[in-house]
């Protein structure tokens, strides 16, 4: 690897270097007036694959117009859509006057997802987040089944790493398979927010996380520009981590059409309070009522924080267990071991569902009967309870607890 002197000789550069790194790159790229383009390869599969990075690299120099200068790529095994965006990261660093965008081709899942997007209200239970500066941990999220990968742009990424972080991502939406999961982006604050949205909105991504919202206005200019870059539909999730975008919740959860969930970050939360973020959580129990309640009164999921100590599985659990009591329907992972936890603790237990199912069969019989009022055993039933045990019996299906045909067999039985 080259001497720390060496890194001063580029006016762009992109990327990670180092023994250590694994499918990612550095890539430093010096302009010249004179002469061609010179590209200095190290790589740990030159063998295999040497050539192969040496012809893109030049198609990418060419694509976006740059034919003179010198370039060096340290590459630890990256994937071609990991090149692309190291390299025209770097070339935009050292020539601000280039405009250009060097696009991968859609991979068949972001094709798919081009055509018709995430359902609105679709399960939300789970939510892995992924630094949007490590393309190493993209390639396996696919495999984890969250409900959704958060590629993030804010809090995970370095403020040096923010440009070519964001093209990263960018690529990584259209060539990486992520599943089932719902796509979504956590961007940046304000116009750097803005800015990642150049790059991210008009890509197949299915959701945009909007951090450390405390005006309904925050929203808003997300929304707005969204419109100005997309047709396609793409769906918003406001964090509120604030004291003042508490007291604001419901006017930012009704801010745009676009929002279907609210979600609440402690760790900033608790630091506008000025206070530390215990495992009991009195702290932090009123402004998650809150959000709660502003989420359900605009027809929003309620999505809880994140748990951080990702080696206490019974602590998680019993967070879950207390978000699920409150109101929450999804929690955010920031480990792949978190994720099976937070769906057994969400999911509906044996009692629960044999409850649910047996209200729903006694509506579904108090409807064949024309009656207009509903009742199981001596007990009358509410429509809101009728509303409640579909909503368990849903959960119960989606999880595996219960065969989609439950209720055909139960009435037939």
């Amino acid at each position: 690897m080259p001497v720390e002197s060496d890194r001063e000789e580029f006016a762009g550069s992109a990327g990670n270097r180092g023994p250590r790194v694994r499918s990612d790159c550095w890539i430093g790229f010096q302009p010249a007036t004179t002469g061609g383009l010179e590209i200095d390869l190290e790589s740990t599969v030159e063998a295999s694959y040497g050539e192969s990075i040496r012809a893109l690299l030049r198609e990418g120099c060419a694509e976006l117009g740059v034919t003179r200068g010198r370039l060096r790529c340290e590459d630890g095994g990256a994937l071609p859509y990991v090149l692309m965006a190291r390299l025209e990261a770097a070339l935009r660093a050292a020539l601000p006057e280039l405009r250009g965008r060097w696009l991968p081709p859609l991979h068949g899942a972001a094709a798919a997802r081009e055509r018709s997007g995430s359902a609105r209200d679709r399960r939300r239970r789970s939510r892995l987040y992924l630094p949007g500066s490590q393309p190493k941990l993209f390639i396996n999220a696919g495999l984890y089944h969250a409900d959704a990968v958060i590629l993030d742009l804010e809090d995970a990424v370095a403020p040096a790493a923010k440009d070519a972080s964001r093209i990263l991502v960018r690529n990584a939406l259209r060539a990486v398979d992520f599943g089932g999961a719902e796509r979504m982006v956590r961007i940046n604050q304000g116009e750097l927010g803005l800015r990642d949205l150049e790059e991210i909105a008009a890509q197949p991504v299915d959701l945009i996380l909007i951090p450390k919202v405390e005006h309904a206005a925050d929203v808003e200019r997300v929304d707005a520009r969204i419109r100005e870059l997309t047709a396609a539909r793409v769906w918003l999730m406001p964090i509120i981590e604030s004291a003042l975008g508490v007291l604001n919740a419901l006017e930012i959860a009704r801010a745009s059409e676009r929002n279907v969930a609210l979600t609440i970050g402690l760790e900033d939360y608790t630091a506008d309070l000025g206070v530390p973020r215990t495992g009991a959580g009195t702290e932090s129990l009123w402004a998650r009522s809150m959000l709660v309640n502003a989420a359900r009164a605009a027809g929003l999921q309620a999505i809880d924080s994140v748990y951080s100590d990702v080696a206490d599985d019974a602590g998680l659990r019993a967070s879950v267990l207390e978000a699920k009591a409150l109101g929450f329907e999804g929690k955010g992972c920031i480990h792949p071991r978190q994720i099976a936890v937070v769906h057994e603790a969400f999911a509906p237990t044996p009692a629960e569902v044999d409850k649910a199912c047996r209200i729903v069969r006694a509506f579904r019989a108090a409807e064949r009967r024309g009656l207009g009022v509903v009742s199981l055993g001596s007990k009358m039933i509410d429509p809101p309870v009728v509303k409640r045990a579909h909503t368990t019996v849903d959960a119960a299906i989606a999880a595996g607890l219960l065969a989609p045909e439950w209720l055909s067999d139960g009435e037939n039985a």
